[in-house]
C-alpha cells in the first residue's frame, strides 16, 4: 500500500508541472472520433517524427539480450523522468512500468518489448549494431520509440485523461518469458485491458493486420536425451545403438501431425536439433534431439506434449534404449496462444477505421509464429495487432530475424498514435460501462 500511496503522491505533483504542449485538441466524449486522426497529425509532426527516430537509432546500436536490457531500460527512464512520468522500476529485472493520468481506475495498458536476438548485423549503415553478435532484428527498437512516443503525447494531455495509462516497457520477449515474468510480480494486476503492437514487412505503411480470437500459435520446446550403450561400428551386435532409435523417433514424431491431428486445426512439429557421435566407426552412448511444437488451442498444445514424451520414450524402448524429455528449456516455459479480445477487436476497429479508413484495416490470417504477449493476453482482457512498414518503392523488406533487417522508420508516428488513441478511447469509452463499487480492491495500481 505504500508503493500506491507514492504513486497518488507523484501524480498529484505532476498535475502541478505545466509544461508546453505542441497539440490543441482535448481529449472528450464529444470530440471521441477526432481522437485518432489528431494524435496521427501530432506524432506526424518534424520535432515528434525526429524524436523517435533517435530514440529507435540509439537503441538499435546498442541491442541487448533478454533480461540484460540495462542500457535500454536506462533510455527509458530517463525520457520518461524528462516528462515528469512516475514509473517503477525494476519489474521483472529490467522492465519499466510507467503511469500517466489520475492514478486511479480504470487503468489500461499499451506494451512495447525491448530485447535483441544474438545475430549479427549485416547491413552496413551510420547506426549499425556496436555489439559485436547482437542487433534488433525483430523491430523492438522501433517498439520502444513508438511506446515513448506515445507516452510523450498523452503526458501533454494528461488532465483530460479519465483513468490512467500503465506504459509497459517489457524484457526479454525473445524465449525468455519476459511478460510471464512480469505478471508474476503483481505490478499488473489490477489492469482492465492491454494493448501490444508489432511492426510488419508484410503489409504496406499506413495499414493495420489482426484478428478477433487465436491470432498467433501457443509453443513450446523440447529436448530429448536418448540413451544406449556404444561400440566399434563393425560390432553393431554388441551395442544398443542410440542414432537408430532416434532416427526412428523423428519419423514417428511426424505422424502426430500427419495422422493424429485434426487437418483443420494446424500444428507444427519440427525436430531441428540432432547431436550424436563424432566419429564415423563408433556407435555413440547417447544422442540429443530437439526442436519445437505449436499449436492453435490449449488443448492441442497439451495433447502434442503428452505424445511428444510418450512417442520419444516409447520408440527409444523398442531399440532397447531409454529416453529423458524435458520441455522447459533454458528456464523458457511453453508460450500460451495468442488470442484477441473479442470486445477489444471492436474497440480496436472502431479507433482503427476513425485513423486509417476501413480499407486499411486487413484481417490477418492465423500465425504459426508466437509471441510472450500471450501471457498477458492469457489473465488480461488482451489485444495484439501488426503496423504496416512496407513500402514498395524501397522494395521487399526482410523478415524478422533476419541479418538484414530493416525497419521503415515511417511506421513510428503510426504505432505511437495508435498506441494512444487505443488507450484514451478506452478509458473514455469505459467510464459508461459499469464499475466495482467504491472502495473495492480495484481502486489503485
Amino acid at each position: 500500500m505504500e508503493f500506491f500511496k507514492w504513486v497518488s503522491l507523484i501524480f498529484t505533483i505532476c498535475m502541478f508541472i505545466s509544461k508546453p504542449t505542441s497539440s490543441n485538441f482535448v481529449l472528450g466524449k464529444e470530440s471521441s472520433s477526432e481522437i485518432p486522426v489528431n494524435f496521427l497529425n501530432l506524432a506526424k509532426k518534424p520535432e515528434l517524427v525526429d524524436w523517435m527516430v533517435g530514440i529507435r537509432r540509439k537503441v538499435h546500436e546498442n541491442p541487448e539480450l533478454g533480461f540484460e536490457e540495462f542500457e535500454t531500460s536506462k533510455l527509458i527512464r530517463t525520457e520518461l523522468h524528462k516528462m515528469d512520468i512516475p514509473f517503477t522500476y525494476p519489474v521483472a529485472v529490467t522492465g519499466v512500468v510507467g503511469f500517466i493520468g489520475t492514478g486511479k481506475p480504470p487503468f489500461v495498458a499499451i506494451r512495447a518489448d525491448m530485447d535483441a536476438l544474438p545475430i549479427q548485423e549485416g547491413v552496413e549503415w551510420e547506426h549499425k549494431s556496436k555489439i559485436p553478435g547482437k542487433m534488433h532484428a525483430c523491430g523492438h527498437d522501433a517498439h520502444v520509440a513508438m511506446l515513448l512516443g506515445a507516452a510523450k503525447m498523452l503526458q501533454e494531455h494528461r488532465n483530460d485523461i479519465q483513468g490512467t495509462v500503465v506504459l509497459v516497457f517489457q524484457p526479454s520477449e525473445e524465449r525468455g518469458a519476459g511478460a510471464k515474468k512480469m505478471l508474476e510480480t503483481g505490478v499488473l494486476e489490477n489492469i482492465d485491458a492491454i494493448f501490444g503492437l508489432h511492426v510488419s514487412p508484410n503489409f504496406p505503411i499506413g495499414a493495420v493486420a489482426t484478428r478477433s480470437g487465436p491470432i498467433l500459435a501457443g509453443s513450446g520446446l523440447f529436448e530429448a536425451v536418448i540413451n544406449g550403450k556404444g561400440g566399434h561400428a563393425a560390432l553393431p551386435q554388441h551395442t544398443v545403438d542410440p542414432i537408430l532409435a532416434a532416427s526412428n523417433v523423428i519419423v514417428s514424431l511426424q505422424h502426430l501431425v500427419s495422422r493424429e491431428a485434426d487437418p483443420l486445426d494446424s500444428q507444427v512439429v519440427t525436430v531441428s536439433k540432432f547431436q550424436g557421435g563424432g566419429a564415423f566407426n563408433v556407435i555413440p552412448d547417447s544422442v540429443t534431439i530437439g526442436g519445437t511444437f505449436r499449436a492453435f488451442s490449449k488443448e492441442s498444445f497439451m495433447q502434442l506434449e503428452q505424445r511428444i514424451k510418450e512417442v520419444i520414450t516409447g520408440q527409444a524402448t523398442v531399440q532397447r534404449c531409454n529416453a529423458t524429455v524435458n520441455f522447459n528449456i533454458k528456464n523458457s516455459p511453453p508460450y500460451p496462444v495468442t488470442v484477441n479480445n473479442k470486445d477489444l477487436h471492436e474497440h480496436f476497429r472502431n479507433v482503427a477505421t476513425e485513423m486509417l479508413g476501413a480499407r486499411n484495416i486487413i484481417e490477418m490470417a492465423p500465425q504459426m509464429g508466437s509471441e510472450d504477449f500471450a501471457f498477458f493476453a492469457e489473465k488480461i482482457p488482451g489485444y495484439f495487432f501488426s503496423v504496416g512498414m512496407q513500402n514498395e518503392t524501397q522494395g521487399q523488406l526482410e523478415r524478422g530475424h533476419s541479418p538484414y533487417y530493416i525497419v521503415n522508420e515511417d511506421v513510428l508516428p503510426y504505432g505511437a498514435a495508435l498506441h494512444a488513441s487505443l488507450a484514451t478511447k478506452y478509458l473514455l469509452e469505459y467510464q459508461s460501462k459499469p464499475t466495482s463499487p467504491e472502495g473495492s480492491l480495484h481502486d489503485e495500481l
